[in-house]
Order: structure tokens, then C-alpha cells, then sequence
């Protein structure tokens, strides 16, 4: 399993790149938006990676950060959406403004994606919320296990700010456990004052530091 590739860039092109690493030349797939971000050729670059083995097909797919790494896992594990597909829908949104729309459940937002028609968007939703209900329980069984407890500051807005809890979902949507998020949001000054949306993108800023 390759976690990420570091080499220099040689070619730039719709779809794909190729980074040299010692002579060899990788050829990545990945979203236009994400090699639009990346530096020119010639220049040593990074990205995640995502290994993908089929009996006629071994492919590379490639990430600038972890977020669109596990945003990429996330779809691609979802019936009916391939490879192709969630790399489009990297391009057309960040992964924040991806898990905002699961959590607030907009269908509208989905279907805005080339390939995505109400049935697909729908499924997609369905399948990523029930995953953070079984990483929920877990959470709960572990906390009581350990008899562990959320710091009085992020417990209590929790309790009384619907997009502070929304926020916390859609970055557990983007794979980050419960408890790390929670720690994040005990540095965040007047967290009440943030909408769900800037919430989630601290919070990404935050947890990205601690990896």
C-alpha cells in the first residue's frame, strides 16, 4: 500500500500526472481542481495516495490532502459511485462543503454534480449518516467504558448550538474521530460566533496540525 508518493513533477495533464521518483515515472489520477494546486513541473511535490488493485487494472489515485483522501474512501465505498465519479465530485466541491451537504442532508447540492441524479444523491447521504450513527455508538460505548467526558465548554455547546453539533458530524463524515474533534473545538475562542461551515473549516485547520 502506497500512503503517499513524493518525487518531481513531470507532467501536468486533464486527469493525470506523473511524479519521478528515482527514474520512475508514477502516473497518478487525479481531480482538476487538485493539479491545478499543485506546483510546476520540474518542482518536488507530495500527495497522498489511494492503491487500487483489479484483476485487469492497478491505478493510482491521488490527494493533496488527507481530507480528499478520506472523502475519496468515503464515496468510493458508497454502491454505485466509482472512482471517476468521486474524483468529479472532488473537483466540483472541498471536502468541507461535501460534508456539510450530508450533514444537512441537501440533496440539491449533490445532483449539481455531473453524473449525480436524486437517487444516487440520496443513497449517498443514507449510507455516509449511518456510518457516523455506528461510529456514535462506538463512541458511547467507549466513553462509558472509560468513563471519559467531554470538557464543560464544548458539552455545554453542544447542548445548546445545533451547528456546533453539525460541525462535529461532518468532520467525523471526513473520517476524524469524535473525541479529537471535540479537543479541536476546546481551542476554538467564542465557538458560538462561527457557522457550521467556517466550524468545519477550523476544524479541519486544527486537526490537519495535529497529523
Amino acid at each position: 500500500m502506497l500512503a503517499y508518493i513524493k518525487g518531481t513533477l513531470e507532467m501536468k495533464t486533464t486527469g493525470y500526472i506523473v511524479i519521478d521518483v528515482g527514474g520512475l515515472g508514477y502516473k497518478v489520477y487525479m481531480s482538476d481542481s487538485a493539479i491545478e494546486k499543485l506546483g510546476n513541473i520540474g518542482e518536488v511535490i507530495k500527495v497522498h495516495t489511494f492503491y487500487r488493485v483489479r484483476e485487469d487494472d492497478i491505478s493510482i489515485f491521488g490527494f493533496n490532502t488527507l481530507e480528499e483522501l478520506r472523502m475519496f474512501e468515503l464515496l468510493i465505498g458508497v454502491s454505485g459511485v466509482g472512482a471517476k465519479t468521486a474524483l468529479v465530485m472532488l473537483t466540483v466541491y472541498e471536502p468541507s462543503e461535501f460534508a456539510l451537504a450530508i450533514i444537512s442532508e441537501d440533496v440539491k447540492m449533490l445532483t449539481a454534480i455531473p453524473g449525480i441524479g436524486p437517487k444516487s444523491a440520496k443513497r449517498i447521504i443514507l449510507e455516509l449518516k449511518d456510518k457516523i450513527k455506528q461510529e456514535e455508538q462506538i463512541n458511547e460505548l467507549s466513553k462509558a467504558s472509560k468513563n471519559m467526558e467531554v470538557s464543560s465548554k464544548v458539552k455545554q455547546a453542544l447542548e445548546i448550538d445545533n451547528k456546533i453539533s453539525e460541525a462535529v458530524a461532518a468532520l467525523q463524515v471526513l473520517g476524524y474521530n469524535r473525541k479529537e474533534i471535540e479537543k479541536c473545538f476546546e481551542k476554538i475562542a467564542n465557538i458560538n460566533e462561527f457557522t457550521t461551515e467556517d466550524l468545519i473549516k477550523k476544524g479541519l485547520t486544527l486537526l490537519s496540525m495535529k497529523n
